[in-house]
């Protein structure tokens, strides 16, 4: 068994399109490699801080990922090895473990396809842009039906008396 606390630079952009980890951003794994009867058994931590932008009203967040991995590397010519696809069980390549792609899957299913900043945020208005949290309850527009516009010209008029009296 071989315990492995280090700290990696992420040299792209790991994650989901609005919250990542970016580039140049401290990955700290902190991991245990235990040799198994069909190859190396990899569990342990994940840490990095997140960023991106809430997907309501589009202000920059930040965040952290931390999470637990526990995968099996099969080894060339197991059992596993030859009995699963390709995609469903990482191999050992050269005496190597490659926990890259494992670590970006990991990542791309812990984190929130629409992050937002809280809970509450009540987003753009549709019409203007304007964040509604900035905007105030009274906030809105008077928006007529293309359908009806042509009727708006009538709204200020009072109809007219046809001479008899009537309207």
């Amino acid at each position: 068994m071989t315990e492995l606390h280090r700290t990696d630079v992420s040299d792209t952009r790991i994650g989901a399109e609005m919250v990542g980890i970016e580039a140049g951003t401290p990955v700290e794994l902190d991991v245990r490699l235990e040799s198994v009867s069909e190859g190396v058994l990899v569990t342990g931590t994940v840490r990095a801080e997140t960023s991106g932008q809430c997907a309501r009203c589009l202000d920059p967040i930040t965040g952290e990922v931390n999470l637990f991995l526990t995968e099996l590397f099969a080894y060339p010519d197991s059992e596993t090895d030859q009995t699963t696809d390709d995609e469903d069980v990482e191999r050992i390549v050269d005496e190597q473990v490659a926990l890259e792609q494992t670590i970006i899957d990991a990542v791309a299913t812990t984190l929130p396809l629409s992050p937002l900043c809280r809970e509450d945020c009540p987003g753009l208005c549709p019409e203007c842009g304007v964040k509604l949290a900035d905007a105030g309850p009274d906030h809105g527009h008077d928006l007529i039906d293309p359908r009806w516009a042509g009727l708006a010209k009538f709204a200020g008029e009072t109809p007219e008396a046809d001479g008899q009296g009537k309207a």
